[in-house]
C-alpha cells in the first residue's frame, strides 16, 4: 500500500467529514479511501465492498481501531505495520501516535487523529444510548 502524501492528507480530510474530498477520492482512482469513510461510520455495505474488492487491509485497520486484536495482528503479519499503528493511535494509543510522528509519518498521524475523533464520537453516542439514568 503506497499513497502519495497529498492523498493521505485528502483521506484524513474525508474522514474529518469533507464530503467533497471524499467524493473526489471515490471518482479519481481511490474509491477504497472514500468507502473507508463510510465503513468507519459502520456502514455494512462499505465494509463488505472493502473485503470483496481487495482492500481487506483497510477493513482490518478499522477493526483494529475498534479494539479487535486479531485484526491488529493480521496487519502486522501481512506487512501493514503503518496501518496497525494508525489503527492503534485511532484507538487512543498515544505511543502508536508518537511512533508515527517519530518516523516522519505525520500525514498518517493526522489520519489517525481524525479517525480517533470519529471513532470516539460514535462510541460516545453508543454509550449515551445505553445510559439509563438512576431515579
Amino acid at each position: 500500500m503506497s499513497y502519495p502524501s497529498k492523498i493521505v492528507v485528502a483521506w484524513a480530510e474525508a474522514v474529518d467529514g469533507n464530503k467533497e474530498i471524499r467524493d473526489w477520492l471515490m471518482t479519481n482512482g481511490y474509491p477504497e479511501l472514500g468507502l473507508f469513510v463510510f465503513a468507519l461510520h459502520l456502514k455494512r455495505e462499505a465494509r463488505e465492498w472493502l473485503m470483496e474488492n481487495g482492500h481487506a487491509h483497510l477493513m482490518a485497520t478499522i477493526e483494529c481501531a475498534e479494539g479487535k486484536e486479531g485484526a491488529c495482528q493480521w496487519l502486522n503479519k501481512f506487512d501493514f505495520g503503518v496501518l496497525e499503528k494508525v489503527a492503534r493511535a485511532c484507538d487512543n494509543d498515544d505511543v502508536a501516535l508518537q511512533w508515527l510522528v517519530d518516523n516522519e509519518m505525520q500525514d498518517f498521524g493526522r489520519l489517525a487523529i481524525r479517525m480517533r475523533k470519529v471513532k470516539n464520537d460514535i462510541q460516545s453516542r453508543h454509550d449515551d444510548m445505553h445510559f439509563i439514568s438512576p431515579e
